[in-house]
C-alpha cells in the first residue's frame, strides 16, 4: 500500500531494542517520517532503552509484552500508523495487531532466511555452518516467515566470534533498510514468499545445550573451536567446562597470523 495522500511523512509505529533498533530509529526520523509510536521490551531486558526513548518525542511508548491487551490494541489503532517497523523486537505478534498498519508489518532481520529463523543467528551460523546474512521481510503470525523484500550476504570469516559476526549483521541491517525503505514507503517493495518447510530456526534457550563442554568426550577440533568462538561474546557468559563443581568459562581470540604480527 502506497503512503496516503494527504501525508508527506510515513506514520510510523516502532518495535525495536538494542542498538540496531536505536540506530533505525534515528534514521527513519532523520528521513523526517513521523514516529507516532514507540513499542518497547520491558525494562528488565531492555537494551539502549535511554537512547531509544529520547528519540521518541514525547510519543507513546507501549509495553511489547502487553500487545495482546486489547485496551492497548485499540490505543495503537488510533495512532492511525501506516506501518509497523520491527527491529530487534523479542516477542511474537498476533493477527490482531497485524492488521493495524494499513501498509502492514515489516521487519529487520539479521539472516539470511530462511536460515536461523528465532534466536541468535549469528551464533548457529558459526555452529552449524549455514549462511549468514540480513533479511527486511513482512510479518505474518510465524517466527520470522513472512514474505521477504530484501537480503543481504554477510561472510562468515574464520577468525569470527559470536559477537564480530554480530557486529558486521548489525551494520549490513542498517544498511538493507536504508536501501530498501524508498521502496516500501512508495508501496512496491517486492514480496517473495518463503519456502517453510526449508531453513532452520532455533530458540533462545538452545544455546544451552552447546555451552557446557564435556572434559570426558571426544569433538572434532573445528567443532569445539566452533562452539567456542560462537560464543564469545561479551559480557555474554559463554561456553564452559566443570572442574570441581565450578564453571570454567572459555573465551576464543582469534587472528590471522599475519595480522597478528603486523
Amino acid at each position: 500500500m502506497q503512503l496516503r495522500e494527504s501525508r508527506l511523512a510515513m506514520r510510523v509505529l516502532f518495535l525495536g531494542n538494542n542498538w540496531l533498533g536505536w540506530q533505525a530509529l534515528r534514521w527513519l526520523k532523520e528521513q523526517r517520517e513521523e514516529i507516532a509510536g514507540l513499542v518497547l521490551h520491558p525494562t528488565q531486558s531492555r537494551r539502549y532503552g535511554a537512547e531509544l526513548s529520547a528519540e521518541a518525542d514525547a510519543v507513546p511508548i507501549f509495553d511489547g509484552s502487553r500487545l495482546r491487551e486489547p485496551i492497548v490494541l485499540e490505543s495503537i489503532r488510533k495512532l492511525d500508523c501506516d506501518i509497523a517497523v520491527s527491529v530487534l523486537f523479542g516477542y511474537i505478534l498476533r493477527p490482531d495487531f497485524l492488521v493495524l498498519p494499513p501498509a502492514g508489518c515489516i521487519n529487520l532481520h539479521p539472516s539470511l532466511l530462511p536460515y536461523n529463523r528465532g534466536a541468535h543467528p549469528n551464533v548457529w551460523s558459526i555452529i552449524e555452518g549455514t549462511p549468514a546474512g540480513v533479511t527486511l521481510h513482512y510479518i505474518d503470525p510465524g517466527v520470522d516467515t513472512g514474505d521477504i523484500i530484501a537480503q543481504r550476504e554477510v561472510a562468515v570469516k574464520s577468525i569470527d566470534t559470536g559477537e564480530t559476526l554480530y557486529r558486521r549483521l548489525e551494520c549490513a541491517s542498517l544498511e538493507l533498510l536504508k536501501e530498501t525503505w524508498p521502496a516500501v514507503r512508495a508501496g512496491n517493495a517486492p514480496r517473495l514468499a518463503q519456502n517453510r518447510a526449508a531453513g532452520t530456526r532455533h530458540r533462545a534457550c538452545d544455546v544451552e545445550g552447546i555451552d557446557e563442554i564435556d572434559l570426558e568426550a571426544s569433538y572434532k577440533a573445528r567443532d569445539l573451536i566452533n562452539v567456542m568462538r560462537a560464543r564469545t561474546f561479551s559480557p555474554y557468559p559463554g561456553a564452559y567446562f566443570c572442574d570441581g563443581g565450578r564453571k570454567v568459562r572459555l573465551r576464543l581470540e582469534l587472528a590471522f597470523d599475519d595480522e597478528a604480527k603486523s
